[in-house]
C-alpha cells in the first residue's frame, strides 16, 4: 500500500536552507553550473554546516517520537541534480535527519511537485521557487540567509507569524501603504466585527492547531505560536476576532505599533518567523530563523 502525504504535516525543504551553502551557491553565481557540479561531487563527503532552517527542521522531526505514527515528513525539494546531491544526503545522515524523501529538479521549478508531495509549507532560499509556490496557494517563505542564529531546543517548537499578507489578507496593509496610519487605524475600528479574508500562512496555522489539539492541553503541546505584528490599539480587534471566527487560537500576541520586532522574537525563542516585509525579516534573521512571505501575483498592496 502506498504511504499516504495527506496524513502527516509535510514540510518541503530546499538544501539551501537546511544546510549552509552560500559559498557553493556563489560559486554557482560567478562560475556557473559546471564549476558548482565540480565542486559538489569534489566535496560530497565534507559535511554541510547547520543553516537558518536546520534547527526548525529538527525540532519538527522529533514530533515523530511522541505518539504512534508520523505527526510530520520533510522532504527535501532542490534544484539539484541527483550527481550533486549526494554531500546533501551524506550531511542529512551525518546529523541523523530523519529525512528519507527527495525532490531533485535538476535545475527546474520546484513549484509543479508541491501538490503531488501533499505539502503543507515550502521552505526556500531561491525567490522564483517561493513566489511561485504562494501563486499556487502554497504557504511559502523565502529564507533569509546569511546568518544561523543558534537555537537551544527546549522540547517546544516556537513559531512567529506576522499577521497582515501573511496569516491574513493584504487590503489592510494596502490602505495603510496609500492612505496612511490614520486611515488605517479607522478602518479596522470600523470593521472590527468583520474577520479578514485567509493570506497565505492561514491554512498552515490552522493545521498546526489541529496537531496542538491532539494533545491534552496547552502546556503539554508540543507547538507554541505568536503573533507578531506592528499593528496596535484600535486595530488590534479585529486580529483577533479574526482568528476566533476561523476557531484558531495564537498562544501569545504582540501589538507593536511600530516597536523593532526582533527583541520580542528573541525573547519568544521563535524558531522561525514569517513576516511580508524584508525590512522586518532580514533584521530579524539575526536573532531568529526569518523567511519573507512574497505577496501573491497582483496582490501586492505597494502597488497601486
Amino acid at each position: 500500500m502506498a504511504y499516504d502525504l495527506k496524513n502527516p504535516l509535510v514540510i518541503g525543504i530546499s538544501s539551501r536552507a537546511l544546510f549552509d551553502l552560500e559559498a557553493e551557491n556563489r560559486i554557482f553565481d560567478e562560475e556557473g553550473l559546471a564549476a558548482y557540479e565540480e565542486y559538489q561531487v569534489l566535496h560530497e563527503n565534507d559535511i554541510l554546516r547547520k543553516g537558518p532552517a536546520f534547527a526548525l527542521v529538527q525540532a519538527f522531526l522529533g514530533l515523530n517520537a511522541l505518539q504512534p505514527g508520523r505527526l510530520v515528513e520533510v522532504i527535501v525539494m532542490s534544484r539539484n541534480s541527483p550527481n550533486t546531491s549526494l554531500r546533501i544526503f551524506n550531511s542529512i545522515a551525518h546529523y541523523d535527519l530523519d529525512i528519507t524523501r527527495a525532490a531533485l529538479s535538476g535545475g527546474a521549478p520546484i513549484a509543479p511537485y508541491l501538490r503531488a508531495f501533499e505539502t503543507d509549507l515550502f521552505l526556500s532560499a531561491h525567490r522564483p521557487d517561493v513566489q511561485q509556490a504562494i501563486d499556487g496557494g502554497f504557504a511559502a517563505g523565502m529564507i533569509v540567509t546569511g546568518s544561523t542564529p543558534e537555537r537551544n531546543p527546549d522540547g517546544q517548537i516556537r513559531i512567529a507569524f506576522d499577521g497582515d499578507a501573511v496569516l491574513f489578507d493584504s487590503d489592510s496593509e494596502r490602505i495603510y501603504q496609500h492612505k496612511g496610519l490614520d486611515a488605517f487605524s479607522e478602518h479596522e475600528r470600523s470593521k472590527a466585527n468583520i474577520p479578514m479574508s485567509e493570506g497565505p500562512f492561514a491554512k498552515f496555522l490552522k493545521t498546526i492547531a489541529h496537531i496542538q489539539s491532539q494533545f491534552s492541553d496547552r502546556e503539554s503541546s508540543p507547538i507554541r505560536t505568536a503573533l507578531v505584528t506592528s499593528r496596535s490599539a484600535p486595530a488590534h480587534e479585529r486580529a483577533i476576532k479574526t482568528l476566533r471566527q476561523w476557531g484558531v487560537r495564537v498562544d501569545e500576541a504582540f501589538f507593536l505599533g511600530g516597536v523593532s520586532k526582533q527583541e520580542v522574537l528573541s525573547a519568544f525563542g521563535a524558531h522561525i518567523f514569517f513576516d511580508d516585509q524584508m525590512a522586518h525579516a532580514e533584521p530579524a534573521s539575526h536573532r531568529v530563523a526569518s523567511a519573507v512571505v512574497p505577496y501573491p501575483e497582483g496582490k501586492n498592496p505597494m502597488k497601486v
